[in-house]
């Protein structure tokens, strides 16, 4: 069998045990661990959404960029990626960053929607993607709220 040919039959027989391996992973458990604020442009507000991602496995998330959607009582408001690239330990956490942006009318939407009672947290949907090795990605969702107090403070020691 010429080599040529091996490597044809060998490719898809790795590429089935890859996928294999990855089945039986829990998902990646994320949650907005902060929201800090970052200079604007034009119509656009931004923020860095601070992620916490918890790996509820046994073996480490190795990631090369992240995407997340940020939904507030349940209306689109901001989107963001990073091409930030790290490793979640096993049974580990880590929290990673996210240029987010919120369209000003995406902004005043949301302001007028608010009910007329004292609110002081938002209720939130994440959704999102860690990619690893090329083609692969591990996809999260989850729900929360955000403590409006909080909202666009800088971090502690800034």
């Amino acid at each position: 069998m010429s080599r040529r040919r091996r490597l044809l039959l060998l490719v898809p027989a790795l590429a089935v045990g890859a996928c294999a391996g990855l089945s039986g992973r829990d998902p990646p458990r994320v949650s907005v661990a902060g929201l800090e604020a970052l200079p604007g442009e034009g119509l656009e507000l931004r923020f860095l959404v601070k992620l916490r991602v918890q790996n509820p496995n046994d073996a480490p998330i190795d990631y090369r960029g992240l995407s997340m959607e940020l939904e507030l009582m349940g209306q689109p408001f901001a989107s963001g990626v990073s091409d930030a690239a790290g490793s979640v330990p096993r049974f580990g956490e880590a929290v990673i960053g996210v240029p987010a942006s919120v369209s000003a009318i995406a902004a005043v939407r949301q302001m007028l929607s608010l009910p007329s009672r004292d609110v002081r947290s938002l209720d939130y949907l994440l959704r999102g993607k860690l990619a690893g090795a090329v083609g692969t990605a591990l996809r999260f969702e989850s729900t929360g709220q955000l403590d409006i107090a909080a909202f666009g403070s800088p971090a502690p020691g800034r």
